[in-house]
């Protein structure tokens, strides 16, 4: 049984039935979520994390259409690549690294293909994300995941290979780490595909063997002062290690270490219910992110304070422009306000709208009232 659920206020609705439209009227016809349509670094690009998240509060929201149609694409952009990916284990089997290039890049054109521009773009969890999303949307809205079991299988034969890897996190930085928040979003993705018989035995034996690999790495070397830690070794954290209780399921919500680390992580990083991601980050200054915000509520929610998760997302909704649309960050409390310039300089004014944003916004909404499973 969810909750009791509180009831949201009228503007709350609102911009849930608005962050919806802005999601399917940026929405490519052949599937693809853009990142944010109109900022000038991330244009005509599509990633498989910020989608995957995208598509599970599309889905929520109860629009099954709209994700199904980001999933066809998934799968079309990993089954194109499938040869990749069986070059890339084959020389892993063989004991040799496949170099950081050759890796498959973490962001596509909206088409589905490598992007030309320069980008960061080894890095593992928007994979893991993906196969977990997917899942849950099949289920949520009893439907046959063996439309999309071409692109499951080249995905966890690829995870299954380099799960173990160091790469880029969340926010395309520290390569040289392996990061608990992707090793949760690998577990998560592999976990959900284990055991329904959507892959064959050795894929299947392989996902279940790695999963718990994971868990057990992340126990023996990612905790620190009782919660997770942002990668292996380390007693820092980050907003992205939220997503490691909900929803991933790395800790489970009863488990201490899952409490303690949304406590330490809304104790560091949150002021007035904003999140930042990380204390040392300095990307546009070091803002409050409305996607983590409403992840830190989704996460409030499922420790039983639903009075914490309707201010995370008022919190949210509040930093809304007048048309309803959501940004990648604000500027309300900058960690490191003297960067703040060098960024708008490069790369123009903060991401608006981020469909990321609008996404988690739809997935705290619906948990509140209710809807759309945990």
């Amino acid at each position: 049984m969810p909750p009791s659920t509180p009831v949201l206020d009228d503007y709350l609705t609102r911009l849930t039935t608005l962050s919806h439209a802005t999601i399917v009227q940026h929405q490519d016809p052949r599937g693809a979520y853009p990142a944010a349509p109109t900022f000038s670094a991330y244009q005509g690009y599509a990633w498989f994390r910020d989608g995957a998240f995208v598509a599970d509060g599309v889905s929520r929201f109860g629009d099954a259409a709209s994700a199904s149609r980001f999933h066809d694409w998934c799968t079309g952009v990993l089954v194109r690549r499938r040869s990749k990916v069986d070059s890339l284990r084959s020389l892993a089997q063989r004991g040799k690294r496949p170099a950081t290039e050759m890796m498959l890049p973490t962001r596509f054109t909206l088409a589905g293909d490598d992007g030309t521009d320069p980008w960061w773009d080894f890095q593992l969890d928007g994979y893991g994300t993906w196969l977990w999303s997917l899942v849950e949307h099949a289920q949520r809205h009893d439907l046959d995941l063996l439309r999309w079991r071409e692109g499951v299988e080249v995905a966890v034969n690829y995870l299954t290979a380099f799960w173990a890897s160091p790469c880029y996190d969340w926010w395309e930085e520290n390569p040289e780490q392996r990061h608990v928040s992707t090793l949760g979003a690998v577990f998560a993705g592999l976990r959900a595909v284990g055991g329904r018989g959507l892959v064959d035995a050795p894929r299947d034996e392989a996902a279940q063997r790695a999963a718990a690999e994971i868990r057990e790495l992340v126990l023996a070397q990612g905790i620190s002062g009782g919660h997770l830690t942002k990668w292996l070794g380390t007693s820092e954290v980050d907003a992205s290690l939220l997503a490691c209780v909900t929803p991933f399921r790395l800790l489970e919500p009863d488990d201490p270490r899952a409490a303690q680390t949304v406590r330490v992580v809304r104790e560091r990083l949150a002021v007035d219910e904003g999140t930042h991601r990380y204390l040392a980050d300095v990307f546009y200054g070091g803002g409050q992110w409305p996607l983590l915000t409403c992840l830190l509520g989704w996460n409030l929610l499922g420790l039983g304070d639903e009075a914490g998760a309707l201010a995370c997302l008022r919190w949210a909704a509040d930093q809304a422009d007048d048309s309803g649309q959501l940004p990648e960050q604000v500027g309300h409390h900058l960690l490191a306000p003297g960067h703040e310039a060098e960024w708008v300089q490069r790369w123009g004014r903060v991401a608006r709208p981020l469909l990321w944003s609008h996404g988690m916004y739809l997935t705290l909404a619906t948990a509140l009232q209710g809807i759309g499973g945990r």
